[in-house]
């Protein structure tokens, strides 16, 4: 289970650790993207390490002489940038989140800092990409319940020719109506762990693009 987090020098003590503790952690849908592991260059019995969930980030050290690990998690939408640093001995890796908190590990073997770096930049870009796409959703729903009170307004006027002018702008109400509620229901299975958010993007953008 653990082989897939030890292509890059971690320790595979300290991986296994992680990685049990980890499996209690993980919420539903939330899966362990790379764990990446501390080498100091004197003999270090208790590494720090760091996890990158589809959800979070994660910063563990040991406590208890070994006996207990603490961590601290960050949620992909709270954080802010992520930074790496190479040094003579190892790299840093560290993020700062949306109220100036930041939280780093040194002595990283560089190769593992450079994995953490590109799999964080890759899940801030899906959340960035995720918020755009949310804020869209808010603006055509907004778009459709002002042009719906318009249309209202329109149809309770009495109509000086039975022309059926009002039939088109029906519809056109209607059908933002209906990409609102597809768009409810898919926010719900992604809310209940029901579909990954690869597939609520791909699906979101599919209903949208139907406008």
């Amino acid at each position: 289970m653990i082989e897939k987090f030890l292509h890059d020098e971690q320790d595979p003590k300290a991986v296994e650790k992680v990685y049990q503790r980890l499996n209690d952690l993980l919420t539903t849908g939330e899966e362990i993207i790379y764990i990446a592991v501390q080498k100091k260059p004197l003999v270090n019995l208790f590494p720090d390490c760091v996890a990158l969930t589809s959800k979070r980030v994660l910063f563990f050290t040991a406590a208890n002489l070994g006996l207990t690990i603490k961590f601290v998690d960050f949620v992909w939408k709270d954080i802010v940038d992520v930074y790496t640093k190479e040094e003579i001995i190892g790299a840093i890796f560290s993020v700062r989140t949306t109220n100036d908190t930041e939280m780093g590990v040194d002595y990283l073997p560089k190769v593992q800092a450079r994995k953490l770096y590109q799999y964080a930049q890759e899940r801030k870009e899906a959340e960035r990409e995720g918020r755009r796409l949310r804020d869209l959703e808010e603006k055509r729903a907004e778009s459709g319940a002002i042009q719906f009170e318009k249309t209202a307004a329109v149809v309770a006027q009495p109509p000086v020719t039975p022309e059926p002018v009002h039939t088109p702008v029906a519809q056109e109400v209607q059908k933002p109506d209906e990409l609102t509620e597809k768009l409810k229901k898919l926010k719900m299975l992604f809310d209940n762990g029901l579909i990954s958010q690869e597939d609520y993007n791909h699906k979101k953008m599919e209903f949208l693009s139907e406008l």
